[in-house]
């Protein structure tokens, strides 16, 4: 599946990962890839639901609905509001990837960004700027996580 790409500084929520307090270097930036719409939508349809277009509407027969795919639940809002850069600490043992591991952020049906597992450790704070239900998944990989704007996520595995 070729994706086409948007570049970062046309991106529309581009701000978050140019906030003054968070950082994010030029080399990472040149590995943040958001997707326009029709990639989001087929990555979206692939790998979350072709049934919903967002983390609210899961139904019956998606996946993440399914209250077996969810294996915990921790808070990342205490996590995110330190001044520490780490994981929130159960997010960073579900995931033993490879540093270049190819990730999808999932905000909904329509934005979805690519990029590596490194670069979203070390800058995963600006990509919770949205906190309505994004879902953090790999290719090629099972687990899985979903952030809440109640401050909690949820780890488990990607039927």
């Amino acid at each position: 599946m070729a994706h086409t790409y948007i570049p970062l500084e046309q991106y529309q929520r581009k701000w978050i990962f140019n906030h003054k307090d968070l950082p994010v270097t030029d080399d990472d930036k040149a590995l943040i890839k958001p997707l326009d719409q029709k990639s989001s939508m087929e990555v979206w349809n692939k790998w979350i639901s072709n049934k919903s277009s967002r983390a609210e509407q899961f139904t019956k027969g998606d996946w993440a609905a399914k209250a077996d795919a969810w294996l915990e639940t921790d808070h990342w809002q205490s996590a995110w509001d330190s001044e520490a850069a780490e994981l929130p600490e159960i997010l960073h043992h579900h995931f033993d990837w490879e540093n270049d591991t190819p990730i999808y952020f999932c905000y909904e049906k329509y934005q979805v960004i690519e990029t590596r597992w490194d670069v979203f450790v070390r800058n995963w704070k600006c990509f919770l700027f949205f906190d309505d239900g994004p879902l953090l998944i790999s290719p090629k990989k099972k687990q899985a996580a979903i952030f809440h704007q109640s401050g909690q996520y949820q780890v488990g595995q990607r039927g």
